[in-house]
């Protein structure tokens, strides 16, 4: 059943102006009702729907599998992805900003009363950032959320178990305690993983800087050979690049979070049907080759 929805998305479109490529998608306006159809998954089942009715933008983007359309259910995922990377990225700037800060100032006192609370949030908002993401290869999405949960776990155990007795929140506690950085670690792992992926799918430099800042700095910690100076600098920058990255979230198209629509609904299919999908698109290919 679900073969026969993705396959009708290979039907003729009647009436569409196909426009130049834009960020590897050929894009094409659909002037009339649409026979294209295409699989959405809902409620754990597929379903089938006619392009162009439930498009957003108007535009039908042909995938490898087959056209697609950006829906509403599109856009409200990108919206909350976009959204957990700025609670993750506002949490961390307010809460690293205290080491800038005048120390006993009423900002700075402010801060440190509630620095759980922001790392909480920081936690939460890239934890939601990381179920919505997008990634082809399902092995890497669930490696970077379990490095998430590992570390949302060795964070609440540092906390509880260690910090929480000694009267420290749990970021005074690694500072004072770099070792603590192999508990938390996996969370910081996890938010490097993400950006390297928005760097890498969209040649932003300031995602791949992060990349490789992150880790330098809680190595440079956890070994003790950074000195304080180098380790406020790269803080500095970490605050900066943090805040643009996430910012700059907002001036992409909703459809670049997306991705190719059509590789995940190959993915949805049976081993089966995703193997007649090939033959039948091999046929379709040599069928337009004559």
């Amino acid at each position: 059943m679900a073969l026969r929805l993705l396959s009708a998305t290979f039907v003729t479109v009647p009436k569409l102006q196909i426009s130049k490529k834009r960020d590897g998608f050929t894009e094409a306006r659909v002037s009339s009702s649409s026979s294209i159809s295409s699989i959405s998954r809902k409620t754990g089942s597929i379903k089938c729907q006619a392009l162009g009715e439930s498009s957003v933008d108007g535009v039908v983007y042909q995938g490898i599998y087959g056209p697609w359309t950006v829906d509403s259910s599109d856009v409200r995922e990108v919206i909350l992805y976009r959204s957990g990377l700025v609670t993750a990225a506002a949490s961390f700037v307010v809460a690293a900003s205290a080491a800038f800060l005048p120390e006993n100032s009423l900002p700075s006192n402010v801060i440190n009363e509630n620095l759980d609370l922001l790392y909480t949030l920081g936690a939460g908002g890239l934890g939601l950032s990381l179920f919505l993401i997008h990634i082809y290869v399902t092995e890497i999405k669930r490696t970077l959320q379990a490095l998430w949960a590992l570390g949302v776990v060795g964070s609440l155990a540092t906390y509880t178990s260690l910090a929480q007795p000694t009267g420290e929140n749990l970021i005074q506690y690694v500072i004072d305690n770099p070792t603590a950085v192999w508990f938390i670690g996996p969370l910081f792992a996890a938010l490097t993983g993400l950006v390297f992926k928005e760097g890498l799918c969209y040649g932003k430099l300031e995602a791949g800087i992060l990349t490789f800042i992150i880790p330098t700095v809680l190595l440079g910690h956890l070994t003790g050979i950074m000195d304080n100076g180098v380790k406020l600098t790269l803080l500095a920058s970490w605050m900066a690049l943090f805040v643009i990255f996430a910012s700059r979230k907002f001036t992409q198209p909703i459809k670049d979070d997306i991705g190719d629509k059509s590789v995940f609904m190959f993915n949805a299919l049976a081993e089966e049907e995703k193997m007649a999908l090939i033959e039948k698109l091999e046929q379709q290919k040599l069928k337009n080759l004559k």
